[in-house]
């Protein structure tokens, strides 16, 4: 066997370990979803069901906060795509295109946040939107967040490439700023809004420790907070509980397969100089 046949040989073995290991979990989640109450933590391990219980995913569809949680959290992660998408572009165009006094200091000031950990202004971040009224509302899950140093950082890299020459071009024949940014800036940045839209939709439907913070009225209640309530009321049922996660983790799986190619191609993009 050749050197080159060996190093793809092994990159095939590593590549197939990193799937396995990746889905694994994801797997055992999902049948999980098909066993009884106390079969999920059976000793010892038993990966598969004696007797697959399909019921397990009628009843969790059946329950009327579970499809709450589920149309509230999607509508929430749509809205607050839309503004971090609307927010951070402009944003990025004014500080890759546009000269202003202190470009520099408002730029760092800017992506500062990227360095400070979310829970070291847990606390502050609290105070505020609590002095603004803005607990129990649907606008403490977006607004707080909308703004994001690492999407800003991102879409800017992607405009940083983009040939200078163009713009010049359209603002000798008349277009303003804003015209440049919708017809020249704004077409061409498909790639790398899938990569930040992602990677906000993911953010907003993943959170966890805000969401219990903020939100208290039932009414509100997202998905993550559903299910950690439902560990906490009703435990044993841990097929249910599966069978919950799994459908809670559908919606951002099918959205990551779909949106793949268009991932890989925004990074690439998006390429830092």
């Amino acid at each position: 066997m050749t050197t080159s046949m060996g190093r793809r040989v092994a990159t095939y073995i590593l590549a197939a370990l990193i799937v396995v290991t990746t889905m694994l979990p994801l797997a055992w989640m999902l049948i999980s979803g098909f066993k009884g109450r106390t079969e999920v933590v059976r000793t010892p391990f038993q990966f598969f069901p004696d007797i697959w219980i399909w019921q397990n995913y009628a009843d969790i569809l059946q329950d009327p906060a579970f499809v709450q949680a589920m149309v509230l959290t999607f509508i929430g992660a749509v809205i607050f795509t839309l503004l971090s998408l609307v927010v951070n572009s402009l944003a990025a165009y004014v500080f890759a295109r546009l000269d202003f006094r202190f470009k520099r200091f408002w730029w760092i000031y800017c992506i500062t946040p990227m360095f400070i950990p979310g829970m070291a202004i847990l606390l502050t971040s609290f105070v505020v939107v609590s002095n603004l009224g803005m607990l129990n509302t649907l606008a403490v899950l977006i607004i707080p967040g909308v703004a994001a140093a690492a999407q800003m950082f991102f879409i800017r890299q992607f405009y940083l490439n983009t040939p200078i020459a163009i713009e010049e071009a359209a603002l000798i024949d008349g277009a303003g700023r804003w015209r440049i940014f919708w017809s020249i800036f704004l077409p061409q940045s498909q790639g790398v809004f899938v990569v930040v839209g992602v990677g906000s939709y993911l953010a907003y439907w993943n959170a966890y420790v805000w969401p219990i913070l903020t939100i208290q009225d039932p009414g509100l209640q997202q998905i993550m907070q559903y299910l950690a309530g439902f560990r906490s009321e009703r435990g044993n049922e841990w097929g249910l509980l599966m069978a919950g996660s799994t459908l809670a983790a559908l919606p951002t799986i099918i959205l990551v397969l779909i949106f793949q190619r268009y991932i890989v191609n925004g990074v690439r993009l998006a390429g830092i100089k």
